[in-house]
């Protein structure tokens, strides 16, 4: 697999990641910004791909433990690589395991937090790109969105939380998915290239077994009306409150 080593975050990181087949993208960015882990909590992503949402969270939360599952071999190496190239390893894992076989792994309740930025089309209804890794990755070639929500019920503990960004014309097939295995969504935030566009993702928190009422947010604009990055958009870039996890 060809790739380049990259500097993310304005230099804060560097990742290897695929020539051609998932990148570190906005959404990638966004998701590890909206996510939040306690003092001491573990946490897991779903599909890690090279690592990078993962490793952001690590060094945001220095205090906490993260497991990474891939089931891209060659991903997974990427994300090991980049662990140690960064100084990681003590506190970021990675595994080439199926998030859809997660009880093989992963007793019940195992983790606090699941964090996911799953594919947002479906095999039948989307175009499949060429390259194989960015095709797993963008088009549910290997799991659904369901899949992604059973398994974020199986190692959430009540209470636990979930973060993900996803499609926002999708969100309707996202709040059933995860209603449907007991994941209540809490806080909802949309996405906007611009103030004038309608949302293109949804960043979501949903709580395992949590009582219902959700907290929807102030829009994020990616671009103000002049063309330039957003204060909100550039904090998602900074580790700024990194010193310790949030209690």
């Amino acid at each position: 697999m060809e790739a380049t080593r990259d500097a993310i975050l304005y230099g804060l990181l560097h990742i290897w990641q695929p020539l051609k087949g998932p990148r570190v993208s906005v959404d990638s960015v966004l998701l590890a910004w909206y996510a939040r882990i306690k003092r001491g909590e573990r946490a897991i992503e779903l599909g890690s791909a090279h690592g990078a949402v993962s490793l952001i969270l690590a060094r945001r939360y220095p205090e906490c433990s993260i497991e990474g599952i891939e089931i891209q071999e060659e991903l997974v190496e990427l994300a090991r690589l980049n662990a140690a190239e960064n100084g990681l390893t003590d506190r970021v894992s990675f595994y080439c395991r199926d998030l859809r076989q997660v009880q093989r792994f992963y007793r019940n309740q195992s983790f606090h937090v699941v964090v996911a930025n799953p594919p947002y089309g479906e095999v039948l209804s989307s175009r499949a790109s060429p390259v194989w890794s960015e095709a797993v990755a963008r088009g549910g070639l290997l799991c659904s969105l369901d899949d992604v929500a059973r398994s974020a019920s199986y190692l959430l503990r009540h209470g636990g939380r979930l973060y993900m960004v996803y499609s926002a014309r999708r969100l309707s097939s996202l709040m059933m998915a995860l209603k449907g295995h007991g994941l209540e969504p809490k806080r909802l935030r949309a996405v906007h290239p611009k103030p004038e566009r309608e949302a293109s993702v949804v960043l979501l928190e949903a709580r395992m077994k949590g009582g219902e009422g959700l907290t929807v947010e102030p829009p994020l604009y990616i671009y103000d009306e002049c063309g330039k990055y957003t204060k909100a958009l550039l904090s998602a870039y900074s580790l700024e409150g990194q010193a310790s996890c949030r209690s």
